[in-house]
């Protein structure tokens, strides 16, 4: 059965185009003047500096843009960023998402603790448990795939990547395409999740 989810969803990676979120080109350069207010949290450079809060620095243009059009129409909530969404135009988003995409992301390190329990899943799932693996989608050093709109991962706070995780198994978070990451996030205890954020945050 693993093996069959995990061929479904490496089609779809392949096969499903860009979401079109924005038709707007983004001007990283008009973007970088328009980053201010993000920077409070993100960081300048879109390496944030709290764990709970992603790295956005490197992560796809087209997933950015897609976020923060998410939060301005309500499809994923989040107090701050929903209302710091709501006045931005379609070129804002575009733009910010062009800056941040063009930064360099930060490394951070796994937990040893966890690491080999976190590579197992991320590599080749939990046959058992019928959870695909992360590799699927978002590639071997966590890079993601940009055509199908999956994030990067790599060097991702393990906070963050915890939370984002528990937030797709409740169904707090809801803007995952097919609800392809809440149908594996429902079947991953905390101990997983724990271990597989903590993988991803050394990966690179």
């Amino acid at each position: 059965m693993i093996y069959k989810t995990l061929i479904t969803v490496v089609a779809l990676s392949m096969t499903v185009a860009s979401t079109g979120v924005s038709a707007a080109e983004g001007n990283a350069k008009a973007g970088k003047a328009k980053s201010g207010v993000c920077a409070g949290c993100h960081g300048a450079d879109g390496n944030s500096a709290n764990p709970t809060w992603p790295k956005i620095a490197g992560q796809h243009a087209s997933y950015i843009a897609k976020q923060l059009a998410d939060f301005k129409g309500k499809k994923r909530n989040d107090p701050l960023m929903s209302s710091q969404a709501t006045g931005l135009s379609e070129q804002d988003m575009a733009d910010l998402s062009a800056y941040f995409a063009k930064q360099t992301g930060s490394q951070g390190a796994a937990d040893e603790k966890l690491a080999s329990a976190g590579a197992k899943l991320y590599r080749g799932g939990n046959k058992k448990k019928g959870i695909a693996a992360c590799i699927a989608c978002h590639g071997p050093t966590g890079a993601g795939n940009p055509a199908a709109n999956f994030p990067g991962l790599s060097g991702q706070h393990a906070p963050y990547v915890e939370k984002a995780m528990k937030d797709f198994r409740s169904g707090t978070r809801s803007n995952d395409m097919n609800s392809m990451m809440r149908n594996i996030a429902e079947k991953m205890s905390d101990k997983e999740i724990k271990a597989v954020a903590s993988y991803i945050s050394g990966l690179h």
